[in-house]
Protein backbone atom coordinates (compact mmCIF):
# COMPACT_ATOMS: atom_id res chain seq x y z
CA UNK A 1 0.00 0.00 0.00
CA UNK A 2 1.58 2.90 -0.86
CA UNK A 3 2.69 5.33 2.59
CA UNK A 4 0.47 8.54 3.53
CA UNK A 5 2.12 11.71 2.10
CA UNK A 6 2.58 14.23 4.41
CA UNK A 7 3.33 18.04 4.09
CA UNK A 8 5.00 19.83 6.70
CA UNK A 9 4.59 23.64 7.08
CA UNK A 10 7.72 25.03 8.93
CA UNK A 11 11.07 22.82 9.69
CA UNK A 12 12.03 24.60 13.39
CA UNK A 13 12.82 22.65 16.40
CA UNK A 14 9.30 20.46 16.27
CA UNK A 15 9.65 20.32 12.16
CA UNK A 16 13.12 18.90 12.55
CA UNK A 17 12.13 16.61 15.65
CA UNK A 18 9.39 15.12 13.62
CA UNK A 19 11.22 14.66 10.59
CA UNK A 20 14.11 12.89 12.63
CA UNK A 21 11.63 10.70 14.42
CA UNK A 22 9.88 9.34 11.76
CA UNK A 23 12.98 8.20 9.73
CA UNK A 24 14.13 6.94 12.93
CA UNK A 25 11.30 4.82 13.78
CA UNK A 26 9.57 4.57 10.48
CA UNK A 27 9.08 0.54 10.49
CA UNK A 28 7.99 0.70 14.26
CA UNK A 29 5.29 3.49 13.30
CA UNK A 30 4.24 1.56 9.74
CA UNK A 31 3.67 -1.30 12.01
CA UNK A 32 1.34 1.00 14.70
CA UNK A 33 -0.46 2.96 11.52
CA UNK A 34 -0.94 -0.18 9.49
CA UNK A 35 0.79 2.04 6.26
CA UNK A 36 3.89 3.74 6.10
CA UNK A 37 4.31 7.89 6.49
CA UNK A 38 6.84 9.68 4.37
CA UNK A 39 7.18 13.78 4.81
CA UNK A 40 7.29 14.41 0.76
CA UNK A 41 7.71 17.91 0.90
CA UNK A 42 8.49 20.48 3.24
CA UNK A 43 7.98 24.42 3.24
CA UNK A 44 10.15 26.65 5.09
CA UNK A 45 11.40 30.50 3.98
CA UNK A 46 14.97 29.56 5.10
CA UNK A 47 14.86 26.75 1.92
CA UNK A 48 18.81 25.66 2.73
CA UNK A 49 18.39 25.00 5.98
CA UNK A 50 15.71 22.66 5.51
CA UNK A 51 17.34 20.60 2.62
CA UNK A 52 20.09 20.42 5.12
CA UNK A 53 17.89 18.44 7.10
CA UNK A 54 16.06 16.38 4.93
CA UNK A 55 18.31 15.88 2.38
CA UNK A 56 16.84 14.04 -0.78
CA UNK A 57 13.81 12.40 1.24
CA UNK A 58 11.72 15.22 0.73
CA UNK A 59 11.06 18.24 -2.32
CA UNK A 60 11.70 21.21 -0.06
CA UNK A 61 10.25 24.35 -1.60
CA UNK A 62 9.59 27.96 0.00
CA UNK A 63 5.95 28.38 -0.62
CA UNK A 64 3.63 26.37 1.89
CA UNK A 65 0.69 27.02 -0.71
CA UNK A 66 2.49 24.75 -3.37
CA UNK A 67 1.89 21.97 -0.42
CA UNK A 68 -1.34 22.52 0.13
CA UNK A 69 -2.20 22.16 -3.87
CA UNK A 70 -0.33 18.95 -4.28
CA UNK A 71 -3.29 16.51 -4.56
CA UNK A 72 -0.62 13.94 -3.49
CA UNK A 73 -0.22 15.06 -0.15
CA UNK A 74 -2.88 13.85 2.36
CA UNK A 75 -1.76 15.43 5.38
CA UNK A 76 -0.62 18.83 6.61
CA UNK A 77 1.20 19.48 9.17
CA UNK A 78 1.39 22.86 10.47
CA UNK A 79 4.36 24.10 12.98
CA UNK A 80 4.52 28.05 11.96
CA UNK A 81 2.84 28.95 14.99
CA UNK A 82 0.97 32.25 15.42
CA UNK A 83 -2.62 33.51 14.05
CA UNK A 84 -1.61 35.08 11.13
CA UNK A 85 -0.54 32.93 7.86
CA UNK A 86 -0.67 29.95 10.06
CA UNK A 87 -4.52 30.48 10.33
CA UNK A 88 -4.80 31.25 6.52
CA UNK A 89 -2.73 28.13 5.68
CA UNK A 90 -5.02 25.76 8.33
CA UNK A 91 -7.76 26.94 6.41
CA UNK A 92 -6.75 26.68 2.98
CA UNK A 93 -5.73 23.12 3.55
CA UNK A 94 -8.99 22.05 5.17
CA UNK A 95 -10.52 23.77 2.21
CA UNK A 96 -8.00 21.62 -0.22
CA UNK A 97 -9.54 18.26 1.59
CA UNK A 98 -6.38 17.81 3.83
CA UNK A 99 -6.17 16.58 7.26
CA UNK A 100 -4.12 18.86 9.21
CA UNK A 101 -1.79 18.37 12.41
CA UNK A 102 -1.19 21.35 14.43
CA UNK A 103 0.99 22.38 17.27
CA UNK A 104 -0.42 25.70 17.34
CA UNK A 105 -2.12 26.31 20.78
CA UNK A 106 -2.31 30.16 20.23
CA UNK A 107 -4.29 29.18 16.74
CA UNK A 108 -6.62 26.67 18.04
CA UNK A 109 -7.37 29.04 21.54
CA UNK A 110 -8.74 32.22 19.49
CA UNK A 111 -9.89 30.43 15.94
CA UNK A 112 -10.44 27.13 17.31
CA UNK A 113 -14.48 27.29 16.72
CA UNK A 114 -14.35 28.41 13.28
CA UNK A 115 -11.62 25.96 11.83
CA UNK A 116 -12.87 23.17 13.59
CA UNK A 117 -16.65 24.22 12.25
CA UNK A 118 -14.45 24.66 8.96
CA UNK A 119 -12.98 21.02 9.00
CA UNK A 120 -16.20 19.55 10.03
CA UNK A 121 -17.79 20.92 6.82
CA UNK A 122 -15.12 19.43 4.60
CA UNK A 123 -15.15 15.97 6.47
CA UNK A 124 -11.22 16.53 7.28
CA UNK A 125 -9.54 15.90 10.98
CA UNK A 126 -7.69 18.71 12.80
CA UNK A 127 -5.51 16.74 15.44
CA UNK A 128 -3.71 18.56 17.62
CA UNK A 129 -1.86 16.61 20.51
CA UNK A 130 1.55 18.58 20.30
CA UNK A 131 -0.65 21.42 21.02
CA UNK A 132 -1.04 21.06 25.26
CA UNK A 133 1.91 19.65 27.38
CA UNK A 134 4.43 18.43 24.22
CA UNK A 135 4.87 14.99 24.56
CA UNK A 136 2.41 14.58 27.41
CA UNK A 137 -0.71 12.63 25.61
CA UNK A 138 -3.17 14.94 27.43
CA UNK A 139 -5.42 15.47 24.53
CA UNK A 140 -5.94 11.71 24.14
CA UNK A 141 -6.74 11.10 27.89
CA UNK A 142 -9.27 13.38 28.10
CA UNK A 143 -10.98 13.27 24.56
CA UNK A 144 -11.10 9.42 25.02
CA UNK A 145 -9.34 7.69 27.83
CA UNK A 146 -11.40 9.71 30.06
CA UNK A 147 -14.93 10.08 27.89
CA UNK A 148 -16.75 7.80 30.77
CA UNK A 149 -16.36 10.48 33.21
CA UNK A 150 -17.81 13.77 34.12
CA UNK A 151 -14.77 16.34 34.68
CA UNK A 152 -15.20 18.19 37.62
CA UNK A 153 -11.66 19.94 37.50
CA UNK A 154 -8.49 19.95 35.68
CA UNK A 155 -5.31 21.77 37.04
CA UNK A 156 -2.13 22.01 35.20
CA UNK A 157 1.56 23.03 35.45
CA UNK A 158 1.86 23.44 31.23
CA UNK A 159 4.65 26.24 31.00
CA UNK A 160 7.87 24.72 31.64
CA UNK A 161 9.44 28.06 31.73
CA UNK A 162 7.27 29.00 34.25
CA UNK A 163 7.85 26.47 36.16
CA UNK A 164 12.06 26.42 35.78
CA UNK A 165 11.72 30.29 37.08
CA UNK A 166 9.68 29.06 40.39
CA UNK A 167 11.72 26.17 41.04
CA UNK A 168 15.03 28.27 40.93
CA UNK A 169 13.83 31.34 43.12
CA UNK A 170 12.61 29.03 45.43
CA UNK A 171 15.33 26.25 45.43
CA UNK A 172 17.99 29.46 45.43
CA UNK A 173 16.18 32.49 46.77
CA UNK A 174 16.51 34.44 43.47
CA UNK A 175 14.72 37.25 42.69
CA UNK A 176 12.59 36.89 39.93
CA UNK A 177 14.42 38.97 37.25
CA UNK A 178 17.71 37.11 37.94
CA UNK A 179 16.21 33.86 37.37
CA UNK A 180 14.56 34.81 34.11
CA UNK A 181 17.74 36.29 32.88
CA UNK A 182 19.20 32.67 33.56
CA UNK A 183 16.42 30.89 31.86
CA UNK A 184 16.84 32.62 28.97
CA UNK A 185 20.79 31.95 28.32
CA UNK A 186 19.62 27.95 29.09
CA UNK A 187 17.12 28.49 26.14
CA UNK A 188 13.94 28.15 28.26
CA UNK A 189 12.92 31.28 27.87
CA UNK A 190 12.54 33.42 24.81
CA UNK A 191 14.20 36.91 24.43
CA UNK A 192 10.62 38.00 25.01
CA UNK A 193 9.25 35.97 27.40
CA UNK A 194 5.79 37.82 27.34
CA UNK A 195 3.67 34.88 26.58
CA UNK A 196 4.81 32.85 28.92
CA UNK A 197 5.50 34.45 32.09
CA UNK A 198 2.26 36.51 31.74
CA UNK A 199 0.14 33.50 31.70
CA UNK A 200 -0.74 33.71 27.92
CA UNK A 201 1.06 30.86 26.62
CA UNK A 202 -0.93 28.56 29.64
CA UNK A 203 -3.78 30.42 29.34
CA UNK A 204 -4.19 29.18 25.43
CA UNK A 205 -3.89 25.77 26.76
CA UNK A 206 -6.09 25.58 29.49
CA UNK A 207 -8.41 27.19 27.34
CA UNK A 208 -8.42 24.29 24.70
CA UNK A 209 -8.38 21.50 27.90
CA UNK A 210 -11.57 23.27 28.97
CA UNK A 211 -13.54 22.87 25.50
CA UNK A 212 -12.32 19.21 25.73
CA UNK A 213 -13.55 18.50 28.65
CA UNK A 214 -16.88 20.74 28.54
CA UNK A 215 -17.92 20.52 25.00
CA UNK A 216 -18.21 24.19 25.14
CA UNK A 217 -16.43 25.96 22.51
CA UNK A 218 -12.94 27.69 22.82
CA UNK A 219 -13.09 30.84 24.23
CA UNK A 220 -10.16 32.40 24.67
CA UNK A 221 -11.57 35.09 25.30
CA UNK A 222 -13.02 34.95 28.55
CA UNK A 223 -10.03 33.21 30.53
CA UNK A 224 -8.72 35.23 33.47
CA UNK A 225 -4.74 35.17 33.06
CA UNK A 226 -1.95 36.29 35.37
CA UNK A 227 1.22 35.55 35.15
CA UNK A 228 4.52 35.33 37.71
CA UNK A 229 6.49 38.86 36.81
CA UNK A 230 5.37 40.16 40.09
CA UNK A 231 6.24 37.24 42.87
CA UNK A 232 8.67 38.04 45.25
CA UNK A 233 10.98 35.20 46.39
CA UNK A 234 9.47 36.34 50.27
CA UNK A 235 6.28 34.87 49.24
CA UNK A 236 7.90 31.47 47.72
CA UNK A 237 10.08 31.29 51.25
CA UNK A 238 6.34 31.96 53.10
CA UNK A 239 4.38 29.59 51.54
CA UNK A 240 6.96 27.35 52.02
CA UNK A 241 6.68 27.97 55.84
CA UNK A 242 3.49 27.52 55.58
CA UNK A 243 3.25 24.07 53.88
CA UNK A 244 3.01 24.80 50.27
CA UNK A 245 4.59 25.82 46.95
CA UNK A 246 3.91 28.16 44.46
CA UNK A 247 3.14 26.67 40.88
CA UNK A 248 1.22 28.78 38.19
CA UNK A 249 -1.80 26.77 37.57
CA UNK A 250 -4.08 26.62 34.23
CA UNK A 251 -7.78 25.64 35.77
CA UNK A 252 -10.74 24.58 34.35
CA UNK A 253 -13.28 24.08 36.83
CA UNK A 254 -17.21 23.05 36.14
CA UNK A 255 -19.19 24.85 38.81
CA UNK A 256 -22.54 23.73 39.66
CA UNK A 257 -22.88 23.57 43.22
CA UNK A 258 -25.80 25.57 45.39
CA UNK A 259 -25.54 29.21 45.93
CA UNK A 260 -23.34 29.49 42.42
CA UNK A 261 -24.54 30.28 39.02
CA UNK A 262 -23.60 27.08 36.74
CA UNK A 263 -20.76 27.27 34.72
CA UNK A 264 -17.07 26.64 33.72
CA UNK A 265 -14.21 28.80 35.69
CA UNK A 266 -11.09 29.12 33.15
CA UNK A 267 -8.27 30.82 34.66
CA UNK A 268 -4.43 31.08 35.08
CA UNK A 269 -2.62 32.31 37.77
CA UNK A 270 0.13 31.92 40.53
CA UNK A 271 -1.13 29.21 43.38
CA UNK A 272 -0.10 27.86 46.52
CA UNK A 273 -0.55 24.50 46.24
CA UNK A 274 -0.18 21.94 49.50
CA UNK A 275 3.88 20.49 49.13
CA UNK A 276 2.16 16.89 49.83
CA UNK A 277 0.15 17.15 46.74
CA UNK A 278 2.37 15.62 43.73
CA UNK A 279 1.78 18.01 41.25
CA UNK A 280 3.49 20.81 44.09
CA UNK A 281 6.85 18.85 43.26
CA UNK A 282 6.95 19.03 39.56
CA UNK A 283 9.99 20.61 39.46
CA UNK A 284 12.00 22.11 36.38
CA UNK A 285 10.67 23.06 32.79
CA UNK A 286 9.20 19.83 33.58
CA UNK A 287 4.66 19.78 32.81
CA UNK A 288 1.78 17.85 34.68
CA UNK A 289 -2.00 17.74 34.42
CA UNK A 290 -3.97 17.07 37.44
CA UNK A 291 -7.53 15.74 36.83
CA UNK A 292 -10.71 14.99 38.75
CA UNK A 293 -13.23 13.19 37.40
CA UNK A 294 -16.10 11.60 38.86
CA UNK A 295 -15.76 7.73 37.86
CA UNK A 296 -11.71 7.22 37.98
CA UNK A 297 -10.84 10.03 40.77
CA UNK A 298 -7.72 11.65 40.53
CA UNK A 299 -5.52 11.24 37.35
CA UNK A 300 -1.88 12.62 36.98
CA UNK A 301 0.09 12.92 33.54
CA UNK A 302 3.57 14.21 33.83
CA UNK A 303 6.32 14.28 31.52
CA UNK A 304 8.17 16.84 28.98
CA UNK A 305 6.28 20.29 28.03
CA UNK A 306 8.17 21.29 25.25
CA UNK A 307 11.01 20.09 23.13
CA UNK A 308 12.04 19.15 19.94
CA UNK A 309 11.45 15.33 19.77
CA UNK A 310 9.00 15.17 22.80
CA UNK A 311 6.70 17.28 21.26
CA UNK A 312 7.37 15.45 17.59
CA UNK A 313 6.47 12.56 19.58
CA UNK A 314 2.85 14.28 19.65
CA UNK A 315 2.73 15.02 16.62
CA UNK A 316 3.85 11.46 14.96
CA UNK A 317 0.73 10.38 17.33
CA UNK A 318 -1.62 12.62 15.66
CA UNK A 319 -0.16 11.29 12.23
CA UNK A 320 -0.79 7.23 13.39
CA UNK A 321 -4.31 8.44 14.09
CA UNK A 322 -4.97 10.06 10.97
CA UNK A 323 -4.08 7.47 8.87
CA UNK A 324 -5.97 4.88 10.99
CA UNK A 325 -9.18 6.96 10.60
CA UNK A 326 -9.02 8.10 6.94
CA UNK A 327 -11.21 5.41 5.62
CA UNK A 328 -13.16 5.74 8.45
CA UNK A 329 -16.64 7.66 8.25
CA UNK A 330 -16.29 11.50 9.55
CA UNK A 331 -19.36 10.72 11.73
CA UNK A 332 -17.33 7.71 13.45
CA UNK A 333 -14.38 9.63 14.04
CA UNK A 334 -13.57 11.20 17.49
CA UNK A 335 -14.76 14.32 17.62
CA UNK A 336 -12.65 17.58 17.49
CA UNK A 337 -14.07 18.41 21.15
CA UNK A 338 -14.57 15.12 22.12
CA UNK A 339 -18.59 15.94 22.03
CA UNK A 340 -20.76 15.70 18.68
CA UNK A 341 -20.55 19.03 17.45
CA UNK A 342 -24.54 18.92 17.49
CA UNK A 343 -24.34 18.64 21.13
CA UNK A 344 -22.06 20.80 22.38
CA UNK A 345 -22.92 22.76 26.01
CA UNK A 346 -23.79 26.38 25.98
CA UNK A 347 -22.37 26.68 30.02
CA UNK A 348 -20.89 30.05 30.53
CA UNK A 349 -17.26 30.89 31.32
CA UNK A 350 -17.82 32.26 34.71
CA UNK A 351 -16.15 35.66 35.46
CA UNK A 352 -13.26 35.99 37.85
CA UNK A 353 -15.71 37.78 40.32
CA UNK A 354 -18.06 34.73 40.65
CA UNK A 355 -14.83 32.24 41.28
CA UNK A 356 -14.73 30.78 44.83
CA UNK A 357 -11.17 29.87 46.23
CA UNK A 358 -9.42 30.75 49.06
CA UNK A 359 -6.17 32.97 49.69
CA UNK A 360 -2.61 34.12 50.91
CA UNK A 361 -2.30 37.47 51.41
CA UNK A 362 0.83 38.87 52.49
CA UNK A 363 0.85 43.47 53.87
CA UNK A 364 3.32 44.87 55.26
CA UNK A 365 1.83 46.98 58.04
CA UNK A 366 2.60 49.14 60.74
CA UNK A 367 4.26 47.12 64.38
CA UNK A 368 1.02 49.12 66.41
CA UNK A 369 -1.65 47.83 68.20
CA UNK A 370 -5.29 47.10 66.73
CA UNK A 371 -3.78 46.66 63.30
CA UNK A 372 -4.69 42.53 63.06
CA UNK A 373 -8.11 43.45 64.66
CA UNK A 374 -9.03 45.93 62.29
CA UNK A 375 -8.11 43.75 59.19
CA UNK A 376 -9.91 41.05 60.46
CA UNK A 377 -12.76 43.04 61.15
CA UNK A 378 -13.14 44.24 57.60
CA UNK A 379 -12.65 40.71 56.22
CA UNK A 380 -15.33 39.13 58.90
CA UNK A 381 -17.34 41.53 57.43
CA UNK A 382 -16.85 40.74 53.69
CA UNK A 383 -17.87 37.27 54.94
CA UNK A 384 -14.26 36.06 54.66
CA UNK A 385 -13.14 33.75 57.62
CA UNK A 386 -9.44 32.96 58.43
CA UNK A 387 -7.67 30.03 58.48
CA UNK A 388 -4.08 31.06 59.57
CA UNK A 389 -1.95 33.72 60.63
CA UNK A 390 1.71 34.41 60.44
CA UNK A 391 3.70 37.05 61.43
CA UNK A 392 7.45 38.02 60.30
CA UNK A 393 9.77 40.28 60.85
CA UNK A 394 9.75 43.27 58.20
CA UNK A 395 12.60 43.89 56.02
CA UNK A 396 12.69 47.38 55.61
CA UNK A 397 12.81 48.37 59.47
CA UNK A 398 11.69 47.05 63.24
CA UNK A 399 9.12 49.83 62.68
CA UNK A 400 6.96 47.53 60.03
CA UNK A 401 6.19 43.64 60.04
CA UNK A 402 5.44 41.38 57.54
CA UNK A 403 1.39 39.59 58.32
CA UNK A 404 0.52 36.50 56.35
CA UNK A 405 -3.06 35.90 56.16
CA UNK A 406 -4.73 32.66 54.89
CA UNK A 407 -8.17 32.71 54.16
CA UNK A 408 -10.97 29.52 53.80
CA UNK A 409 -12.80 29.68 50.68
CA UNK A 410 -14.67 32.56 49.42
CA UNK A 411 -16.06 34.76 46.15
CA UNK A 412 -13.65 37.01 44.49
CA UNK A 413 -15.78 39.66 44.26
CA UNK A 414 -16.14 39.60 48.33
CA UNK A 415 -12.10 39.23 48.39
CA UNK A 416 -11.55 42.39 45.93
CA UNK A 417 -14.35 44.60 48.40
CA UNK A 418 -12.33 43.50 51.80
CA UNK A 419 -8.70 44.05 50.36
CA UNK A 420 -9.62 47.40 48.97
CA UNK A 421 -10.96 48.86 52.26
CA UNK A 422 -7.64 47.35 53.73
CA UNK A 423 -5.44 49.08 51.16
CA UNK A 424 -7.07 52.57 52.46
CA UNK A 425 -6.02 51.69 56.39
CA UNK A 426 -3.32 53.99 57.11
CA UNK A 427 -1.46 51.04 59.30
CA UNK A 428 -1.23 49.38 55.43
CA UNK A 429 2.17 50.72 54.14
CA UNK A 430 2.61 48.57 50.99
CA UNK A 431 0.15 47.28 47.78
CA UNK A 432 -1.42 43.68 49.31
CA UNK A 433 0.21 40.47 47.77
CA UNK A 434 -2.65 38.15 46.70
CA UNK A 435 -2.17 34.62 45.93
CA UNK A 436 -5.17 32.14 45.60
CA UNK A 437 -4.55 29.08 46.66
CA UNK A 438 -5.71 25.63 45.61
CA UNK A 439 -6.31 22.74 47.80
CA UNK A 440 -6.74 20.26 45.05
CA UNK A 441 -8.22 17.61 46.63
Amino acid sequence: MKPIQVGLLGIGTVGRGTFEVLMRNQEEIKRRAGRGIEIAMVADLDTARASQVVGHHAVVVSDAQAVIANPDIDIVIELIGGYGVAKQLVLAAIEAGKHVVTANKALLAVHGTEIFAAAHRRGVMICFEAAVAGGIPIIKALREGLTANRIEWIAGIINGTTNFILSEMRDKGLAFGDVLAQAQSLGYAEADPTFDIEGIDAAHKATIMSAIAYGIPVQFDKAYVEGISKLQAQDIRYAEQLGYRIKLLGIAKRVSSKGSREGVELRVHPCLVPTKRLIANVEGAMNAVMIQADAVGTTLYYGKGAGSEPTASAVIADLVDVTRLMTADPLNRVPHLAFQPDSMSDLPILSMDEVRTSYYLRLVVADEAGVLAKITGILAQADISIDAVLQRPGSESKQETDLIILTHNCLEAHMNKAMASIQGLESVLAPIVRIRKEELS
